[in-house]
């Protein structure tokens, strides 16, 4: 029998124990994160879950409406899984809702004895079976992510180009693991030799994920190739959307891309917009231009041309390309962020360098937000002209 010495030691033992287990469990949140990010995931699953069901239950109301969505609801579960997992989730479903089984048997002549059996265990037990099977494939699954999303990020410029009399800055979030979005910031030759220029790009494949992402890796590959052309941009943007085309499932798979081209010399940029949210061009005099030339989004028809604007950055000016993602990010009340918002950011923080602007605009759409779930990829690239 241990002394009461013996327990009193054991006692901050294995409080230190649970305390490690607690934080090893947690990774260290605190109960109102953890709260926010089951939130986050539940809502996160009701969409997964309930994608499509809409007008499943229109125009009913009371108990029918809530047993038609209820249905929907349940089907569109079941048909997530396999077959084999199917009948399983189903018979522990059962197991677990009719619980109590037996058989009588006579031992002598007028006696009746009844056995009965509690089958919740073996239901679930079932239905942990069917929960670490999906672990499982969420487990690979997400190991697979984690290296796409390394691959990914080799795509993607690391260090910004250090361009005399000129400040770069940008950064990419991705909705999902994996993303659409793209960016990049290339030295390409000009039309003239000896004359090279500095290719910005930003671009969004429709979609998200591992689809979004493909895509996006073949747009990068495409745009290397044909940038080290001494072709002008119009012709670059063409030879990409001949590309774009064979890969977008007839125009369903489509790239919107923003594209500048800048002789750091002079501050001249020649652009082309395919269809891609209109960058700003912030003048240090306070006036906003918008960059809009440019043509239809990239892999919807070869007949398409694109028409290639002129800019000119002078010292002090600002060009800020960005995806959709960041000016539809959408807060608690379902409101979007919303392009004037960005506008202003930029305008209060014109004096500031493209890093802390940067670091400025995605606080505030933290802040926006709070603990609504990303629903689209966001990308933004700054780059400013100091001298």
């Amino acid at each position: 029998m241990p002394t009461a010495q013996q327990e009193t030691r054991r006692q901050p033992r294995l409080k230190v124990e649970a305390e490690r287990f607690w934080q090893r469990v947690s990774e260290g949140l605190e109960v109102n994160q953890l709260w926010s990010q089951f939130e986050k995931d539940a809502r996160s699953s009701y969409r997964f879950y309930s994608s499509g069901l809409a007008g499943q239950a229109e125009g009913e109301s009371g108990v029918r409406r809530a047993w038609l969505i209820t249905k929907a609801l349940f089907w569109a579960i079941l048909e997530k899984l396999s077959p084999a997992r199917r009948v399983l989730l189903l018979l522990a479903l059962i197991l677990l809702f009719f619980p109590v089984g037996g058989f009588t048997f006579g031992a002598k002549a007028g006696q009746v004895h009844l056995v009965e059996f509690d089958l919740r265990l073996w239901g679930g037990l079932l239905l942990l079976v069917v929960l670490l099977l999906e672990l499982a494939d969420r487990v690979v699954m997400k190991r697979d992510l984690e290296i796409a999303k390394d691959i990914q990020s080799w795509l993607l410029p690391g260090t910004p180009l250090q361009l005399p009399g000129y400040q770069i800055a940008y950064a990419t979030r991705p909705a999902n693991t994996v993303a659409g979005d793209y960016y990049d910031v290339i030295l390409r030759p000009g039309e003239t030799r000896g004359e090279d220029r500095v290719l910005f790009v930003v671009a969004d494949v429709v979609g998200k994920s591992i689809p979004a992402a493909m895509l996006m890796a073949t747009f990068q590959a495409s745009l290397r190739t044909l940038s080290s052309s001494r072709v002008s941009l119009a012709d670059l943007v063409a030879g990409l959307n001949r590309y774009a085309c064979t890969n977008s499932q007839g125009g369903v798979r489509f790239t919107t891309a923003f594209f500048a081209e800048l002789d750091p010399v002079t501050g001249a940029v020649v652009y082309v917009n395919a269809g891609h949210n209109a960058p700003i061009l912030r003048k240090s005099s306070g006036v906003v231009e918008r960059l809009e030339t440019g043509g239809v989004p990239l892999g919807i028809s070869t007949e398409f041309t694109h028409q290639a604007g002129t800019a000119n950055l002078g010292a002090g000016d600002w060009l800020v390309i960005f995806t959709d993602g960041v000016v539809e990010a959408v807060n608690t009340k379902g409101e979007e962020y919303e392009e004037p918002q960005l506008i202003r950011l930029v305008d209060e923080a014109a004096a500031s360098t493209p890093a802390e602007m940067l670091r400025r605009m995605l606080g505030a759409l933290d802040a926006y937000v709070g603990h609504t779930p990303q629903h689209d990829d966001m990308t933004c690239l700054l780059l400013k002209r100091s001298t």
